[in-house]
């Protein structure tokens, strides 16, 4: 004789038998996020910030789900299995704020939403420039945290100080610039704002 457990509880002792990396995410409103993306500036990027890191966003819950909020083709939501699945390997990185449950309150984390008015639908900067009119992933975070909540997380810096010498960033310099750099352009990178010691890490997979 067989003995079949119920679904629900099949499904829930199945659950707890996954190791960590497998189980229910617990992002928050306002964690922030970061892969290595596997678009075509992405060598670029990691080798003139040092970064393994390439592309990020900020976790946003809608209906109770976990979303992206990023800048890609236009900034926009992306639900968090679907951006996860766009990195190398699946991996990605979930920090938070330090004194997150003091500073993102309800009312914090309504700034927040509402603030990504001001950017959602915005065309993706390919030139990395300081303006609202186009908008790069950790432009995008960095603004909405300085704007909503008065943080800034991460130090900005300026062009002439990342690695230029490297090839596959001169490549991408020379397509998107040409001969004209704009060396003191302020620019925010990934990895300034993932060693911001601001943050703290919540979760990896």
């Amino acid at each position: 004789m067989t003995f079949k457990l119920p679904a629900a509880l099949a499904l829930t002792l199945f659950a707890m038998s996954l190791p960590a990396s497998q189980a229910a995410t617990a992002l928050q409103d306002g964690d922030i996020v970061f892969h290595t993306s596997r678009s075509a500036q992405s060598v670029a990027v990691q080798r003139a910030t040092g970064s393994r890191y390439s592309h990020m966003g900020i976790v946003l819950l809608r209906g109770g789900k976990p979303y992206v909020f990023e800048a890609v083709q236009t900034v926009r939501y992306t639900p968090l299995a679907q951006w996860t699945a766009r990195g190398n390997g699946g991996h990605y990185v979930a920090k938070r704020l330090r004194n997150a449950d003091t500073l993102l309150t309800p009312g914090a984390i309504a700034r927040l939403q509402a603030r990504t008015a001001d950017f959602e639908g915005r065309p993706y900067d390919l030139t990395f420039e300081w303006s609202d009119q186009r908008i790069y992933c950790s432009e995008l975070v960095w603004k909405l945290y300085q704007r909503a909540l008065g943080v800034r997380i991460g130090e900005l810096q300026k062009i002439r100080e990342f690695n230029l010498t490297d090839p596959a960033v001169r490549a991408k310099m020379r397509e998107r610039y040409g001969d004209t750099v704009p060396m003191d352009e302020p620019v925010i990178s990934p990895v300034a704002m993932f060693d911001s010691p601001l943050l703290v890490t919540v979760e990896k997979r």
